[in-house]
């Protein structure tokens, strides 16, 4: 009953802010508020069991509202979870602690676009197609567009795990897009950070909260580089014996420093995959790029990495094969394309350095197929983004027929992340690339950073003194509030 009392308290209280309509504590909405596009929570929704909810809902429309619900969370010490479209896959919107889960979807306008400095600024909350509809009307682009594109993901959300998109390859990922943010951090006020993100003014504080996952601060603002819609588009496609030319291919177009926006490279598997959705008629190791900008550029761009790719002993199948990729995609994205339970499944992104690509590849292939063999299951990648050093495995496990069993299920999925992770992190890969952490791979961060993530810990230990923001996600526990 004093729990009861409590909630009822803060809730008048935050609706004094926000107004009655947009504070509730209906269950229904709660359950949506904490689900994800991770397996975990699409597997407990296909078995009918519950997802840990918060305890009140509220949609403040304005970033003052949002600094004002937060300053009534740290009185209370009462957890936050900050929320966009929900197309996370990491459990990063499980209230496990329960408390007040933030809907951000009302700040959603674009505020300036300037087309002279070449940026644009928006509210956290506004999707992606819908900013990328305001800005192509002008001939503008923001070049980010991840695979939750249509999947309700939001600006904020792009920021909060430093996500990739399409062309990260050639304009970066999301991280290397902001320019400047806004944020709501304890005890309840607004902060902005500096208007340049290059400069000799002390460490960089934005960079602090981008990737934070609502554990740092809420983020209601940022200002975003965009780009003229490109002139010129020019694709091409090649096939290679095996997945080792097709690394090396990408490895020269990088370290020669050209720069296409596109290079996925799909490993045998996930060929067969990709070429059957999109009738491509193709098989092997896929090589597909794309190149942008002014046309005298991409038609120099596109033949010099030609060469390149036939140096190394590449097949061209032409520029139509890559134009039909460039058309369809988002297809592997689409409901039934992408895995569902029960189905149990999992993608282990991971990044590192050229001479470690390979090598990871074939550690979390045998890992997985070897490790895993009395469940038959299967291991497919292709490389989505590329770097100056490196570059990034888009990498998948498959297991079709997993226990039946709800806790039996659970602990395989976690055991074959526990598996896919040591390999990654055994042969010079990353946690994670563009998913972020979340709940699920909080409890590798320390065996991720060392002895460094106890400076993480004093970071949030500062900003957040309470623990209320986001508890339990990028491993940094519960909040210190006993109640919760």
């Amino acid at each position: 009953m004093r729990d009861q009392y409590l909630i009822a308290q803060v809730q008048r209280e935050i609706a004094s802010v926000v107004g009655p309509e947009n504070v509730n504590t209906d269950e229904t909405l709660l359950h949506e508020q904490s689900a994800d596009w991770s397996w975990i929570s699409q597997y407990l929704k296909y078995k009918s069991l519950p997802v840990p909810t918060a305890d009140i809902y509220v949609r403040p429309g304005t970033a003052e509202e949002v600094a004002e619900v937060l300053r009534i969370a740290c009185e209370y010490k009462i957890p936050v979870v900050p929320r966009g479209g929900g197309s996370g896959t990491q459990g990063g919107t499980f209230a496990i602690y329960g408390g007040i889960a933030m809907d951000l979807r009302r700040l959603n306008k674009v505020l300036h676009i300037d087309e002279v400095s070449m940026i644009v600024t928006a509210e956290a909350g506004i999707e992606g197609p819908e900013l990328e509809k305001i800005l192509n009307a002008k001939g503008l682009t923001m070049p980010h567009y991840p695979g939750s594109f249509h999947f309700g993901a939001t600006l904020g959300g792009y920021l909060a795990a430093r996500g990739s998109g399409v062309v990260s390859t050639k304009y970066g990922k999301a991280e290397d897009l902001v320019l400047q943010l806004e944020a709501a951090v304890p005890p309840g006020k607004l902060v902005e950070t500096m208007k340049v993100p290059n400069h000799a003014s002390g460490p960089g504080i934005m960079q602090a909260i981008v990737g934070s996952e609502g554990t740092l601060g809420i983020i209601t603002k940022a200002s975003m580089r965009i780009e003229r819609i490109p002139e010129s588009m020019e694709f091409l496609s090649y096939g290679f014996k095996n997945i080792s030319e097709g690394i090396e291919a990408a490895r020269r177009i990088m370290t020669d420093r050209w720069r296409p926006a596109v290079i996925r490279l799909y490993d045998e598997a996930d060929s067969a995959k990709l070429s059957s959705w999109l009738n491509l008629g193709v098989e092997g190791v896929l090589l597909i790029i794309m190149c942008d900008g002014k046309k005298a550029l991409t038609a120099l761009e596109s033949s010099e990495i030609a060469k390149l790719c036939e140096a190394v002993g590449g097949k061209s199948y032409g520029p139509e094969i890559g134009k039909m990729w460039w058309d369809g995609k988002y297809e592997p994205f689409k409901h039934g394309n992408i895995p569902a339970p029960p189905q149990v499944f999992g993608t282990t992104d991971t990044c590192a350095r050229f001479e470690d690509l390979e090598k990871i590849y074939w550690a979390k292939k045998k890992v997985i197929e070897e490790g895993f063999s009395e469940y038959k299951a299967r291991y497919t990648a292709h490389f989505s983004h590329w770097f100056p050093w490196g570059g990034m495995i888009y990498d998948r496990f498959y297991i079709d027929n997993g226990p039946e069993d709800p806790q039996e299920a659970i602990a395989l999925h976690d055991r074959v992340w526990d598996a896919a992770i040591k390999a990654s992190l055994d042969n010079g890969g990353s946690l994670n690339e563009h998913h972020g952490v979340g709940l699920k791979l909080g409890r590798f961060m320390r065996v991720q950073h060392g002895a460094a993530f106890d400076l993480l810990l004093g970071v949030k230990d500062a900003w957040d003194p309470d623990g209320i923001l986001n508890p339990g996600k990028l491993g940094f526990g519960p909040p210190k509030n006993g109640r919760y």
